[in-house]
C-alpha cells in the first residue's frame, strides 16, 4: 500500500537463478500493484557486487528489501546472507529467504545468520503469486523500513 509520503518506488533485489521463478515473481509484483523497482541477479557473487556497488554496479540503487534464494551458483544464498549480515553497511536491509528448500537445517541456519524471514516457494502458480503478494503486503505495506539502510 503506497502512501503519499512514500512516493519513490521500493527497491527490491531478487537473487534467483531460476528463470521460471524470476518470471513468476515479476508477474506477482505486477499484480500486487505496489510501486517498486525490481533488480534481478542470478548468483551470489553478482548479488554482493551489486550490494557493495562494485564494478558494473557502481551506481546501483540500494535495495530496501532482498529476496534471496539459497541454492545459487558461484556463491550460495547462505554465504551471501552471512556476508550481508556481517557488513555494517548492509546488515539492516531485510533479507527474505525465498527458496524451495524445506530442510529444517536450512531454516535454522538462515535464522542463525539473521534472515528476517524464511519462506518456502510453493510449486503451484497461484499460491506462488499469493506468497509474493503477501511479502509485499507485509514488508512494504505494514513494516517500517529504515531509510537508506
Amino acid at each position: 500500500m503506497q502512501t503519499s509520503k512514500n512516493v519513490r518506488p521500493v527497491q527490491i533485489l531478487l537473487v534467483e537463478d531460476n528463470p521460471g521463478d524470476v518470471g513468476l515473481t515479476i508477474e506477482a509484483l505486477k499484480e500486487a500493484k505496489v510501486l517498486n523497482k525490481l533488480t534481478v541477479v542470478k548468483d551470489g557473487i553478482e548479488a554482493l557486487s551489486l550490494l557493495r556497488r562494485q564494478g558494473q554496479h557502481a551506481h546501483a540503487a540500494r535495495p530496501d528489501l532482498i529476496l534471496l534464494d539459497l541454492n545459487l551458483p558461484k556463491k550460495d544464498g547462505r554465504e551471501v546472507l552471512a556476508e550481508i549480515k556481517a557488513d555494517d553497511n548492509l546488515k539492516r536491509i531485510p533479507v527474505i529467504i525465498l527458496t524451495t528448500s524445506e530442510n529444517e537445517q536450512d531454516v535454522v541456519k538462515s535464522y542463525n545468520l539473521y534472515a528476517n524471514c524464511y519462506i518456502t516457494k510453493p510449486l503451484d502458480l497461484d499460491r506462488f503469486i499469493k506468497v509474493v503478494k503477501s511479502i509485499e503486503d507485509f514488508w512494504l505495506g505494514i513494516v517500517v523500513l529504515p531509510k537508506n539502510g
